[in-house]
């Protein structure tokens, strides 16, 4: 019951007059070991649990807004741009996972000497899983991977290649923006969000498809944590990975998302929020 109360405390904290003078977002920026400049959004108390945000291909920090705002009244709250996405610099090498996992250990370094809660989605589950693969998982206290391949069985199925002229990358990129929701966007947020997308070189945005590692890499990284694991996922091939994943790695925990698209954290925030918010205070930070 107590923790139940705590849920819901955590949520409503978001629409509370304090939560408008704590949740101001921080642009701030960090240097990277190659002399990359790098660039993440925070919020929240400094000295609260941190919550770090990875997001998907090509996408921006800023896509974590609905997060950023239910948490950061009680979170520390990092959302990340990686490398050629969103602010940060966007230069000619680094769009390989072992340089994106390092990225992730330099800006954890970069914020507090404490283990963080790492949230990924799309290809940010597989520059998360990189960087635990490479650094091991002593400054993390839990994992959130949403709607991306693990490695676990079955294998994504084949791509269909389809004959034809090439489609020009923008209008590409505002198909694959739009394609992302099931919910009725604004015209205005996916133009938005194109927009960011395309600040991703074409070239770099090739190459992030196309991560030259075997499925045993990620599948090997997720089952070298024996610290809390939350996968989220929508239904198909990817559900029959996550209850794999449960039955081979017990204590992982799962979740489902019907009626939502890829970013479902978008589509579903209220129970996207929810589920994280108990999966914090139940099994992370009890």
């Amino acid at each position: 019951m107590r923790i139940a109360v705590a849920i819901l405390a955590i949520l409503a904290l978001a629409s509370s007059p304090m939560a408008a003078a704590q949740d101001a977002v921080q642009s701030r920026f960090y240097l990277a070991s190659d002399g990359i400049r790098l660039h993440y959004l925070e919020a929240g108390p400094s000295t609260g649990h941190t919550i770090v945000f990875v997001p998907g291909w090509t996408m921006p920090a800023w896509i974590w807004q609905p997060q950023l705002r239910a948490f950061a009244p009680r979170y520390h709250v990092v959302a990340f741009d990686p490398r050629g996405q969103g602010d940060s610099d966007a230069p000619a090498w680094g769009y390989e996972p072992k340089r994106r996992g390092q990225d992730i250990a330099e800006l954890v370094a970069n914020l507090a000497p404490v283990p963080v809660l790492l949230v990924g989605w799309s290809l940010g589950v597989l520059d998360t899983l990189a960087y635990v693969r490479a650094h091991g998982d002593l400054m993390v206290a839990g994992l959130v991977l949403v709607d991306n391949s693990v490695g676990e069985e079955p294998p994504p199925p084949p791509r269909r290649h389809r004959p034809g002229p090439v489609m020009p990358h923008a209008i590409a990129m505002h198909r694959f923006v739009t394609g992302m929701f099931l919910s009725r966007q604004s015209d205005d947020y996916l133009d938005r969000l194109t927009q960011a997308t395309l600040r991703t070189p074409e070239a770099a945005s090739r190459a992030l498809l196309a991560y030259p590692m075997p499925r045993s890499y990620w599948r090997s990284a997720i089952y070298s944590t024996d610290k809390p694991v939350l996968y989220v996922v929508r239904p198909g091939w990817l559900a029959e990975q996550a209850a794999n994943l449960a039955h081979n790695r017990p204590g992982t925990q799962i979740a489902v998302f019907q009626g939502a698209g890829h970013a479902l954290f978008v589509d579903d925030a209220v129970r996207f929020n929810a589920l994280l918010a108990g999966f914090m205070t139940r099994t992370v930070w009890p």
